[in-house]
C-alpha cells in the first residue's frame, strides 16, 4: 500500500471525542462531474450563470414537496445531542462535520429566504445569503456526509440529516455542481444496466466462469442463470457481486442456496444492479428511473418473486421506496413479501429444514457482524421488529460455531457507518474514508483483542469495498471482511436428497 498523504488516526482503547480542529477537512472535495456526465442524466453541464436564484428556487421547490425538510429546518434547538455521533467528526475533529453544523450550512440560507425573521432581522437569527463561498462549503461538507442517519437516532426531534444532505445535493446538481463519482455511475446504469458498466456479453461470460469455478470447488453443477423466462425468482444484486472480492463469494452463496432448495432463479442483464445512487443525490426521479429497470425485467421474464442481494442502500430503496416508485406488484406471488431480502429467504429455508450445513467448515473463522447503516436504520426484515438485526446473526450462527458481537452502542440501530456510503466510495475522498472508519475500527479492535475475531461479516457491497480498502490503514488484513452468504457458501451441503 502506498504511503498515505494524511495521518491515519490512532486506535484508542475507549472512544474519545476529539478536540475541535476548525477547517481540518475544508480541503476535502470530490472530483466534479464533467459536462458530458452531467448532461447525460439531465443536469446542467457547468455552474449556471444565475446559479443563486435557481438554487433558492430549487430549495423552495423541495420545501414545498417535502414537508419533512421544512420541519427539519425549523425544529433544531442546537441541543448538541448529535454533535459527537458522526463518524466523520469523530475521525476528523472538523466542527462542520458535526451534524448540526452541517445542517446549519443550509439552515442559515433557509432562514434568510424562507422565514419572516430571516428576511427582516437576519443577524438576530443567524440567517445568511447563499454566497459562492457558502456554496463551496456545501460541496465540501455535504460530500462529507454518508447519509447514514446515526445522528438521527440520537436527535430528540428526529431530524434526518441524510434528508438535508440529499436536498443539498439535489440543489447543487440542478445548478450544474454535481459530483463525478455518483453521477457517472447513474449514467452507466441508464446506459447499460449496472453501476460498473458491465455489458451483457461480459456478464454472461462472467457467470459461465463462476459455474466452472463452483463446479471445481464443490463438484456440483450450480447454475448462474441469466435472462431465463419463467424462473420463479429474479435476483437483483449489486454488480460488484459479479467479480469483485469478497463480493463474488456471496453471489456464489446465493446460487448454492437456490440450488440446494430447488428454487429456479435468474439474473437479468437489463436490471443487473441492485444499487441505486439516485438515493445518494436526493433525486427521486433518478431513483425511479433506475428502479423501473427492475419492474421491466420482472415483467419481461415472468418471475413470481424478487429477491435483493447483499447491498445496504439497495435494500433501503427496495424496502422503503419501491412500492411507490415501481408498484403495484400484483403480478408477483402474494405468498411472499415484496421485496424480499436474500437473508429473509435463506433464513426461511433454514427454519423449514431445507438447507443443511457443516458448521465446522467455518471453524477457521471467529466472526463478528457489522450492521450496515441503511439496513439498520432505514429498513426491516422478517415479521418481527428488529428482524434486520436478528436474521443475519441467526444465519451466521447456523453456519458457524464462533460468533461475537461488537460492543453495545456500536451495533444495531446505533451502528457506526463504514465511512464509504452516500456516494463517497471514491479514491479522491480516501482521507475522509479512512478517518470516517475510525469508530468502527475501534470497536472491531476490541473484539479482535478480546475474542480473536478474524472475520467481519456484513450485508452491504459498499461496506465490503470500503473495509477492504481501509482495514490495512489500521493494521488489519483486508481479507477479514466478507458477506454473510460467503459463510453460507462455505458451510452449505450440496447434492443431498432432502
Amino acid at each position: 500500500m502506498a504511503a498515505a498523504a494524511f495521518e491515519t488516526p490512532q486506535l484508542k482503547e475507549y472512544p474519545v471525542i476529539p478536540l475541535v480542529q476548525v477547517g481540518a477537512m475544508a480541503h476535502s472535495k470530490p472530483y466534479a462531474a464533467s459536462a458530458p456526465i452531467q448532461k447525460a442524466i439531465g443536469f446542467p453541464g457547468e455552474l449556471v450563470e444565475d446559479w443563486h436564484d435557481k438554487a433558492i428556487a430549487k430549495m423552495g421547490e423541495l420545501l414545498g414537496k417535502y414537508r419533512s425538510l421544512k420541519v427539519y429546518m425549523d425544529a433544531c434547538v442546537h441541543c448538541g445531542a448529535c454533535s459527537d455521533k458522526c463518524h466523520y467528526f469523530l475521525g476528523t475533529g472538523d466542527p462542520k462535520n458535526m451534524p448540526v453544523a452541517r445542517q446549519d450550512l443550509m439552515r442559515k440560507v433557509y432562514r434568510r429566504h424562507f422565514t419572516f425573521a430571516g428576511k427582516y432581522f437576519p443577524k438576530l437569527v443567524g440567517a445568511e445569503d447563499l454566497t459562492r463561498e457558502t456554496l463551496d462549503e456545501w460541496y465540501s461538507y455535504y460530500n462529507q456526509c454518508s447519509e447514514c442517519r446515526r445522528c438521527s437516532v440520537f436527535c430528540p426531534y428526529g431530524i434526518d440529516t441524510a434528508e438535508i444532505t440529499m436536498a443539498a445535493k439535489e440543489i447543487m446538481d440542478s445548478i450544474g455542481m454535481g459530483q463525478k463519482y455518483s453521477n457517472e455511475i447513474i449514467g452507466k446504469v441508464h446506459k447499460i444496466g449496472n453501476n460498473l458498466g458491465i455489458p451483457e456479453p461480459a456478464l454472461e461470460d462472467t457467470l459461465l466462469g463462476l459455474e466452472e469455478d463452483t463446479k471445481e470447488e464443490s463438484g456440483v453443477d450450480v447454475r448462474f442463470p441469466l435472462n431465463v423466462k419463467g424462473a420463479e425468482v429474479l435476483l437483483i444484486t449489486p454488480s460488484a457481486d459479479f467479480f469483485s472480492e469478497p463480493h463474488v463469494e456471496s453471489l456464489i452463496g446465493y446460487a448454492k442456496v437456490f440450488h440446494a432448495a430447488g428454487i429456479s432463479w435468474t439474473l437479468s442483464s437489463h436490471a443487473s444492479e441492485a444499487g441505486n445512487f439516485g438515493l445518494f443525490i436526493g433525486s427521486y426521479e433518478q431513483m425511479q428511473n433506475i428502479s423501473l429497470r427492475v419492474r421491466e425485467a420482472a415483467l419481461e421474464l415472468g418471475v413470481k418473486r424478487i429477491i435483493v442481494g447483499e447491498c445496504g442502500h439497495a435494500w433501503r430503496v427496495a424496502y422503503s421506496f419501491w412500492n411507490t416508485l415501481i408498484g403495484p406488484f400484483d403480478y408477483l406471488d402474494p405468498r411472499y413479501p415484496v421485496p424480499q431480502h436474500i437473508c429473509e429467504s435463506t433464513w426461511d429455508l433454514i427454519q423449514q429444514g431445507a438447507l443443511r450445513f457443516d458448521k465446522e467448515k467455518n471453524d477457521d473463522r471467529i466472526i463478528t457482524f457489522h450492521d450496515s447503516c441503511n439496513v439498520a436504520r432505514a429498513s426491516r426484515m422478517g415479521k418481527m421488529p428488529g428482524g434486520q438485526f436478528v436474521i443475519p446473526r441467526e444465519i451466521i450462527k447456523s453456519v458457524a460455531n464462533n460468533f461475537h458481537d461488537m460492543a453495545a452502542g456500536t451495533i444495531h440501530d446505533a451502528t457506526f457507518c463504514c465511512g464509504g456510503g452516500g456516494g463517497l466510495l471514491t479514491d479522491d475522498l480516501m482521507e475522509l474514508r479512512v478517518k470516517g472508519a475510525l469508530p468502527r475500527m475501534e470497536s472491531l479492535k476490541h473484539v479482535v483483542d478480546d475474542h480473536g475475531v478474524n472475520f467481519m461479516a456484513t450485508i452491504c457491497a459498499i461496506c465490503k469495498a470500503q473495509f477492504s480498502k481501509v482495514l490495512p490503514y489500521y493494521g488489519f488484513d483486508m481479507s477479514m471482511v466478507g458477506g454473510v452468504h460467503q459463510l453460507v457458501s462455505k458451510a452449505i451441503r450440496l447434492g443431498e436428497t432432502r
